[in-house]
């Protein structure tokens, strides 16, 4: 099967049968001569697009109406001549003219609403249930393409897009919740029966692909790698991360999803679009130097590429979109070199295990899975920490790691205990906050942390008043609005303590405009540090994602860089805006340091934009290395980089111009 190519375009063809003249202007000539000048060298091509038409020859579909020939062949063909690999693009979930010929097949909500439309009122697509007659003609669409190129190695395998386990009412789910004796008014009954229905389109299509030709990639799309579901992750060969800062995403989701899936040992890209806001926009735009910085950032967390474009109906592709995109994937193509095959480094693992966590939700009226991840992975990379994301699955070694952090709601099971118990008696160290670090009942410590655990506080918020000087800010009583947790020393070090509120706000009892001021005495600690590593008496990674307060953030730097101490294999002067990542190329004996900066601003209605790259200078770095490092150099320029080693291992270098990108290769 090879290696994933680095440079893709995901290209989109979503076209009416009201539209006219489909793939009239298309010439090979300028079909490659556009691949070129974007330096691409795979593009994900269609077969059937979400209206349920076909781009080429079928007996078990129906060809646009408006289509006279075989497209999809010619573009393959095109492709490789130039050496452009070729995965085909089939809309699995959606099939528009099939939808409207047969509503009945169509997934329901329980107040019998449509899936995403709601009904047929309003222009869009509508969902379909697998359990309906429906699958059995996608399965022979299927079939019929992956036949059809079996002995055609550029093309590489099958993109089949907008599926996921789903929670469906139709009366075909009724009908079989019914037959094994379930009631379909019990969700978890409906929810059991959802992933039983997605296990059965994944294990058959994917048999029905592989039967014809083992080789073929497969991916399934859902647009999210939920962290914790590696059986869904497993049902593909490799990933590809949907992730477009401008349709909704933003610029943290990218690092989140990606710090996960490099640890699950799959070859995986990070899918952005060339757009002004998401899928389906022509004449949008983004700043060349946006796709500068989106592709940049796929690489330096060890994904391969790909760029989301859209194909005008008549067939041609446009000579600015390949323009913006060739700004990008030029730049990836110096340094793609020391790309592949690479292993993260890193001090600190996070435990972000949503499935894992679900399980155990009882605890706190603000549980949301999404924000507490969020809050900690950005504060990694403000604080240039290197880090991982890991599951319930993952092993948890002291030789990957110094450092778990478990945020906010991580309650702990018997079988995760064993396994961090294994790490702290090898030396590893905990942070914990929230109801983290409790047993699943959240009733009390299963770690120690110098402290008993007493539950939920009733104020909220509460203040924290910190036994440290908090970063650039001086000593006060600060405000946490995330949720307030209660502890009582237990042989512990205080770090700080928390004061409460004279009273709730409420409509009696009230005083200013937001909240009420602290008491001025303590209410118990708030921070303390025991035998195994520390514990922080609030959510404060949802807070820091809710609320952004400098205090939650400094708060956690002081408490990470006191259990890590001298542990640190990373550190700069890198602004808190820059992104930074460790990777490791040991069959080619060296390490890539990557160094990202830009700063996106909101414009319009939230769409984060990324114009202008500011250069950074005089970036100071040091790096603590066991091998002895003999050379370094920027992978672009192949310019050599003076550095320094101590005994020790610390590498000392200093960079003197960022400027978006710098992959500095250090050899050894």
């Amino acid at each position: 099967m090879g290696k994933l190519p680095f440079r893709q375009v995901h290209l989109d063809f979503h076209t009416s049968e009201l539209i006219p003249d489909i793939g009239k202007q298309f010439n090979k000539k300028q079909f490659q001569e556009m691949l070129k000048t974007g330096h691409v060298n795979s593009v994900t091509i269609f077969s059937k697009c979400h209206h349920g038409w076909a781009y080429h020859e079928t007996e078990k579909n129906q060809k646009h109406p408006h289509l006279d020939f075989d497209l999809l062949t010619e573009m393959i063909e095109a492709c490789a001549e130039i050496g452009v690999k070729t995965p085909v693009y089939i809309s699995a979930g959606l099939d528009e003219k099939i939808a409207r010929e047969h509503p009945e097949w169509l997934l329901r909500n329980k107040d019998e609403s449509v899936g995403w439309n709601g009904g047929f009122i309003n222009p869009g697509y509508h969902l379909f249930c697998f359990n309906s007659p429906y699958f059995d003609i996608l399965i022979d669409q299927v079939r019929e393409v992956a036949e059809k190129f079996k002995n055609n190695k550029n093309v590489e395998g099958f993109f089949l897009d907008i599926v996921s386990p789903r929670i469906c009412y139709c009366q075909n789910c009724v009908k079989i919740l019914r037959g094994e004796n379930k009631d379909p008014r019990d969700y978890n009954a409906v929810k059991e029966l959802g992933e039983k229905t997605y296990k059965k389109y994944y294990t058959k299509i994917n048999k029905a692909i592989r039967d014809i030709r083992p080789d073929y990639r497969i991916f399934h799309n859902g647009g999210h790698i939920a962290t914790g579901r590696r059986d869904l992750a497993f049902a593909n060969t490799h990933l590809e991360l949907e992730s477009l800062p401008t349709g909704g995403w933003g610029y943290d989701h990218f690092p989140m999803s990606a710090r996960y899936a490099h640890g699950l040992g799959l070859e995986f890209m990070g899918m952005t679009g060339k757009f002004h806001t998401s899928w389906g926009e022509f004449g949008g735009f983004k700043h060349p130097n946006a796709l500068k910085y989106e592709a940049a950032l796929s690489i330096a967390n060890g994904a391969k590429c790909s760029i989301g474009d859209q194909m005008h109906p008549e067939g041609f592709l446009d000579k600015a979109t390949y323009e913006l995109i060739g700004a990008a994937y030029s730049e990836v193509e110096k340094v793609e070199e020391y790309c592949d095959d690479v292993e993260s480094v890193a001090d600190i693992a996070l435990f972000c295990d949503d499935y894992y966590i679900s399980k155990y939700t009882s605890t706190g009226d603000h549980l949301n899975l999404s924000k507490f991840a969020t809050g900690v992975s950005r504060i990694m990379l403000e604080c240039k920490y290197l880090y991982d994301i890991i599951d319930a699955e993952s092993d948890i070694n002291i030789n990957k790691y110094k450092l778990l952090i478990l945020p906010d709601r991580v309650c702990i099971d018997d079988k995760l205990k064993a396994k961090i118990d294994k790490f702290i008696l090898n030396g590893g160290k905990i942070l914990a906050s929230g109801v983290s670090g409790t047993d699943i009942n959240a009733n009390e410590f299963v770690f120690d942390f110098g402290a008993k655990f007493d539950g939920k506080s009733k104020y909220q918020p509460s203040y924290f008043s910190p036994e440290f000087k908090p970063g650039d800010l001086g000593q006060s009583d600060f405000i946490f609005y995330g949720e307030p947790y209660k502890i009582t020393e237990n042989g512990g070090e205080v770090l700080g303590y928390r004061r409460d509120p004279y009273f709730n706000r409420d409509t009696f009892s009230f005083s200013s405009h937001q909240h009420t001021p602290p008491e001025l005495k303590d209410a118990g600690a708030g921070m303390i540090q025991g035998k195994d590593g520390i514990y922080i008496a609030w959510a404060i990674f949802e807070d820091y994602a809710t609320k952004g307060s400098l205090i939650c953030k400094e708060a956690v730097k002081y408490a990470i860089d006191l259990l890590l101490g001298d542990k640190k294999t990373f550190r700069s002067n890198m602004p808190s805006g820059g992104v930074v990542t460790l990777m490791k190329q040991p069959q080619n004996n060296r390490y890539i340091n990557h160094l990202l900066y830009a700063s996106p601003v909101k414009r319009g209605d939230g769409i984060e934009i990324i114009e202008d790259l500011i250069p950074l200078y005089n970036i100071g770095v040091e790096l603590v290395i066991s091998e002895k490092i003999s050379k370094i150099y920027d992978g672009k320029t192949k310019e050599e980089i003076k550095f320094t080693q101590s005994d020790d291992g610390k590498v000392k270098f200093k960079i003197d111009e960022i400027n978006c990108h710098k992959a500095v290769v250090l050899e050894y």
